[in-house]
C-alpha cells in the first residue's frame, strides 16, 4: 500500500505534498528535518492522508498536484477529506 499525504508547516501554514509508501516514518522524517525542502519550516502536521493499491499511482497523482501549485485546489482537497469522514 502506498499513500499521498499533504503536510502543513506549523511555522508559516503552507502545505508539502508528497507520496510514501510508509507515512508515519515520513512525517518523523520531515519533522526531523532529514528532508532537505522542508527542513526550515518544520514541524508539520498532516492535513491529509489517502492511500493507493501502488506507489506509482501515488506518485504520479503527488506530480499533478504539485503542477497545478494551486493553494485553493490543495484547501479543497483537504476540505473534502473532512466532508467525507464525517
Amino acid at each position: 500500500m502506498a499513500y499521498l499525504y499533504i503536510l502543513q508547516s506549523l511555522v508559516n501554514s503552507r502545505y508539502y505534498i508528497g507520496s510514501t509508501e510508509d507515512w508515519k516514518r515520513r512525517l518523523g522524517e520531515h519533522n526531523q528535518g532529514k528532508s532537505r525542502y522542508t527542513r526550515l519550516t518544520k514541524p508539520f502536521r498532516i492535513v491529509f492522508l489517502k492511500s493507493y493499491s501502488t506507489l506509482k499511482e501515488a506518485h504520479g497523482i503527488e506530480l499533478e498536484l504539485k503542477k497545478l501549485k494551486s493553494r485553493k485546489i490543495i484547501e479543497r482537497i483537504i476540505e473534502e477529506q473532512k466532508i467525507n469522514i464525517g
